[in-house]
């Protein structure tokens, strides 16, 4: 573990080093614990994101990076995720402090899953092969993998590292050049990560960080001519802007992760197991304070369960404690910033005012620390055609539905534009089978909440995703091209 101070970094990187902005604008970067600003941060314009994006096609045209063997990219991941891992506790804290994120699971789940994520990358460079295709003897058909360019990361708030190295990890591995744009909302690890990866010994230019807004440095990168790809994780609205964008440019490749509202089916055998089953649906709605597109906030129980089910429920939640993110025994930390704060708390009035019933919850808390809080939530009474039950509220807001029959569960669990994630509980093997294959969603988890792990790869249906997979070996289908070079022989 590492005593480091959290590095507040405020100004692009670019070309292998920080530099001077090439524009005057900011923005505040606010603690959502106490409202307080940390840093006010540089908010790149066209000027940057050219510098930027001219920097990673130099680059990559150079083939420093692009055309090193795969021994000599592997061997720098490798010490990129050594020394994420001997700054983990400084990485951790700028995620929590930046975001409101409790410091246990920023220390715990966060950046083990992004050092692991690049570990699992550079171990994968020289396991991915290309073929041969079954030809006559006069011919000869070589299908090989190239990189594909100049890589665009656009990423969220909720998750910065955890995002970024999902990204980063592929991309890089494949041998592309990348320019990230942290959320505005948490961009300093993203900063402080780009410093360690030059530290490790990545080329200047292969990876650049520009801060900014949304409306301005990502459409910058979303129209720019020289970017190949852009990779967002986000809400679907901005997901939609990106496609205009690739519409408006050069039709680069656009890989979305776009919003989710998670059914979570407890089928009719369930009866007896409900207090674990209660704990597992509890976490998948209130970890990372419901801030999760994954978030399971829809529940949909057996008629015959739900009473029983919504009082295991209210007893769990008792249990996710909402205190400050620094705070080794917080659950709940704060909402990302005030607007947030009330989108979720408008929708809980909406839910109370619809007819729905709380069971917990329901109120802002810790008013008085000048952040921005919610208690975990639980509703009952919902009925599917209710915004608590169709919209996702990115908060720690649960809503319960009770079914009949397996099929109103299946028709009720797909009666949404979202197509992220599910998860079914049941003893029923068959019943299992037949209902995790009915469920119109990337991943469908069986007796748990997961979202898999780096070995599979995660992406959504319908609105959910578009264009590709974070995660698993399937990444790199978003980060190359596949050539075909046919000889004709003698």
């Amino acid at each position: 573990m590492s005593d480091r101070q959290p590095k507040f970094i405020t100004q692009p990187f670019i070309d292998g080093k920080l530099v001077a902005p090439l524009t005057d604008e900011t923005f505040d970067s606010v603690n959502p614990a106490t409202g307080q600003v940390i840093a006010t941060v540089a908010a790149c314009g066209q000027a940057d994101v050219d510098a930027a994006v001219a920097s990673a096609r130099a680059a990559f045209d150079s083939g420093v990076w692009s055309r090193a063997t795969p021994a000599e990219r592997k061997a720098v991941l490798l010490r990129f995720a050594d020394l994420l891992d001997e700054h983990i506790d400084e990485l951790a804290a700028l995620d929590s402090i930046d975001a409101g994120k409790p410091i246990t699971d920023t220390r715990t789940l966060d950046l083990p899953d992004a050092i692991g994520t690049i570990r699992w990358y550079a171990e994968s460079i020289d396991k991915v092969f290309g073929h041969i295709s079954p030809t006559g003897p006069g011919n000869l058909g070589l299908i090989t993998r190239e990189p594909v360019g100049v890589v665009a990361g656009v990423l969220p708030w909720n998750f910065p590292m955890a995002t970024l190295s999902w990204k980063l990890g592929p991309a890089l591995a494949a041998g592309n050049s990348v320019v990230v744009k942290p959320a505005e909302l948490s961009p300093f690890s993203t900063l402080r990560t780009a410093e360690l990866a030059a530290e490790a010994g990545l080329p200047a230019g292969v990876f650049n960080v520009v801060p900014g807004l949304g409306h301005v440095t990502g459409k910058a990168l979303g129209l720019h001519p020289d970017v190949d790809v852009v990779t967002f994780t986000g809400s679907t609205e901005v997901g939609r802007h990106f496609l205009r964008y690739s519409a408006d440019s050069n039709l680069k490749k656009i890989v979305l992760e776009c919003g989710g509202k998670s059914p979570q089916l407890v089928l009719a055998d369930q009866g007896g197991k409900l207090a674990g089953i209660a704990e597992e649906l509890a976490g998948a709605a209130f970890w990372n304070m419901g801030e999760n597109c994954t978030c399971g906030s829809r529940i949909l129980v057996h008629r015959s369960l739900r009473d029983e089910l919504v009082s295991e429920l209210v007893t769990q939640a008792a249990a996710w404690t909402v205190g400050d993110p620094q705070h080794p025994d917080t659950k709940i930390g704060a909402m990302i910033e005030e607007a947030h704060l009330r989108k979720v708390m408008g929708y809980i009035e909406a839910g109370v005012a619809a007819g729905a019933a709380l069971a917990t919850g329901g109120k802002q808390v810790r008013q008085d620390t000048g952040g921005w809080f919610v208690e975990p939530t639980v509703f009952t009474d919902v009925t599917p055609d209710m915004s608590i039950a169709r919209e996702e509220i990115f908060g720690p807001v649960l809503s319960v539905i009770a079914f009949d029959t397996e099929e109103e569960a299946i028709r009720i669990a797909n009666d949404s534009p979202y197509g992220l994630a599910a998860s079914v509980f049941t003893d029923d093997l068959n019943a299992a089978h037949r209902v995790a294959g009915a469920l119109k969603a990337g991943t469908v988890s069986v007796n748990c909440y997961s979202e898999g792990d780096i070995t599979t790869p995660f992406g959504g249906f319908k609105t959910s995703g578009f264009g590709g997979h974070d995660k698993g070996i399937e990444a790199f289908d978003q980060y190359t091209e596949l050539k075909t070079t046919w000889f004709a022989l003698n």
